[in-house]
Parts: structure tokens; sequence; C-alpha cells
């Protein structure tokens, strides 16, 4: 597998990360009616849930500008290096989540949005 396939395997899994966050350990957390439990979630919880909402929101995007690079020729090193830069980013995006970081959550998301723009441009 190239670094670009796996940084988009990457990209696509760290919803998931911050969704066991979200419920591993969780009191009463019912696997078979998930949502209910986790819209009663306040705290960190609840935090890691609305990250992972924003982790799928921000995928077609940065699928989107990855694979026009690629149809525009991008070299695929420098390609590589922004995409590792994206999922950097969003992994601090969500440990600044669920650590009730506001100011600095959205520094991190203004800059992977700013590194997502590069991608486009690659």
């Amino acid at each position: 597998m190239s670094w670009i396939q796996g940084l988009m395997v990457a990209a696509a899994v760290l919803p998931y990360g911050a969704a066991v966050a979200a419920k591993v350990g969780g009191r009463r957390f019912d696997n078979d009616d998930p949502r209910p439990w986790l819209a009663a979630q306040q705290g960190w919880r609840a935090r890691a849930n609305a990250a992972q909402a924003n982790l799928f929101e921000g995928l077609p995007f940065f699928y989107a500008a990855v694979l026009y690079a690629l149809y525009a020729g991008a070299q695929p090193e420098r390609l590589a290096g922004l995409m590792g830069a994206w999922v950097a980013l969003r992994v601090l995006y969500v440990l600044a989540y669920i650590l009730g970081r506001g100011t600095v959550r959205s520094l991190i998301w203004g800059a992977a949005l700013a590194v997502n723009l590069a991608i486009l441009w690659a």
C-alpha cells in the first residue's frame, strides 16, 4: 500500500476512533440503540461524539481534494506530506475537542482546512 492509500485509510478510520472514545466504558451503553444514549451524554463523551460527526463531515472535501490533486498530476511525495499533515491536524483536533479546548480546536480546524486547500492545489 502506498503512503497515499494508507493516509486515505487513516483519514477514513479517524471518525471511528472518536466514536470508540465516546462509547467505551460508558455506563448503560446500548449498542442496539446507541444514538439516544450518545445524545444524552455530556462532557468529554459528548465532545468526542461531536468530533466524530465533524470528522465525517470533513472527509468528502479531503477525498475530493486528494483525488483532484492526483488527477491534476500532483507530485506524490508532496501530496503525501500534505495528507499526513492533514491527518495529524485532525488527530490533534479530536484531542483538543475531547479536552474541551475550543479556541485551540478552532485554530487546528482552520489549519486543517488550509492544508486541505493546499492539497487541492498541490
